[in-house]
């Protein structure tokens, strides 16, 4: 791999490969068919959690999800966090189970947390240490730390194919603004991955999947922690303003209404369905692409919770020339 990149997609992902990639002093192009932050990340709840982590390839690193969002609070000021932790009952049958990071807390101690919440459960699992994000905030705030870094920013320029010389190596990518050199390209492109590839002769298993976000307008302080039940994913993302993730926007509205004290007047906003890349395992897709040289993935699901490690990680990869182990399970050729 060489340090000379150029990043297809300029989502939180992209965006935080650029800014650890130039930090790191590579030279980089970030390049995307739209503005930082436009695409599928503009349609994430934002969750950001380490809490229950458990399994699978990738548990080490959704174990560090907070940690490095802390890490990018300190060398982003103004980082568009949230640390209110999170607050999940009911989603399962059976008694609660904490897992890393995780309480078990009683009826009075909900209410403590969420005090309009008008029939509190009577087990909830609470997650002091997990917050929420705004995601194009985010995004926004490291394509400005690469710019500061060095890099270049090429909005709007959709990328048409990815250029390879004669001996099949890669040597940039063409747009519909005209080519752009780079020794590396990073396809960090979301569902669009996979149709980049298939020219190539390489298989990225991703596919679409919808999420649905509903916006409500709600009097300030409803809500206090991101909470997580059968009906909803919620969180407050302004004074006046409630963000979820369900699926039925009357069931959402009716369940908020009758959740919390003072939601009488609570109404729906706006409804955005959001299509997510989902790697066919569900794992994340990170790493070189052996059949063409100089040709790097990094495609996931929960990429704004995971996006600061995978970018720190991808550019050690490419900038140092490390061999990330905790990356050893996200390899494309597990495929």
């Amino acid at each position: 791999m060489s340090s000379d990149l150029v990043i297809v997609g300029a989502g939180i992902v992209g965006a935080s490969v650029a800014y650890h990639a130039a930090r790191a002093g590579a030279v980089v192009t970030l390049v995307d068919a739209g503005r930082p932050g436009s695409g599928v990340t503009a349609d994430s709840f934002a969750w950001i959690g380490a809490s229950g982590v458990r399994t699978g390839p990738a548990a080490a690193l959704r174990a560090t999800a907070v940690e490095e969002y802390r890490r990018l609070e300190a060398e982003l000021p103004g980082l568009p966090v949230t640390w209110s932790g999170s607050l999940s009952w009911g989603t399962a049958d059976g008694a609660p189970e904490a897992g890393p990071g995780q309480e078990i807390v009683n009826a009075a101690t909900v209410a403590t947390l969420e005090p309009t919440l008008r029939q509190p459960p009577e087990w909830a699992v609470w997650a002091p240490g997990d917050g929420a994000v705004d995601p194009v905030g985010v995004t926004e705030r490291l394509v400005a730390g690469a710019l500061a870094h060095g890099a270049r920013i090429r909005p709007d320029a959709p990328v048409t194919a990815v250029r390879r010389d004669a001996a099949g190596r890669v040597v940039g990518v063409e747009t519909a603004a005209g080519p752009l050199s780079g020794a590396t390209v990073v396809l960090a492109a979301g569902v669009a991955t996979a149709a980049l590839g298939a020219p190539l002769g390489i298989r990225v298993p991703v596919a679409p999947s919808s999420a649905t976000l509903f916006r409500f307008r709600a009097p300030a302080g409803l809500v206090r922690t991101v909470v997580n039940n059968r009906d909803f994913d919620l969180r407050q993302v302004g004074a006046d303003r409630l963000l979820a993730a369900a699926d039925s926007p009357e069931r959402t509205l009716a369940a908020v209404r009758s959740s919390f004290r003072g939601a009488a007047d609570v109404e729906l906003l706006s409804t955005r369905v959001g299509v997510r890349p989902m790697p066919a395992d569900g794992e994340p897709i990170v790493g070189p692409v052996v059949e063409v040289p100089g040709l790097y993935v990094a495609v996931l699901h929960s990429a704004v919770t995971l996006a600061p490690a995978v970018g720190r990680l991808v550019a050690r990869e490419l900038v140092d020339g490390a061999v990330e182990p905790v990356l050893a399970g996200c390899r494309p050729d597990r495929f």
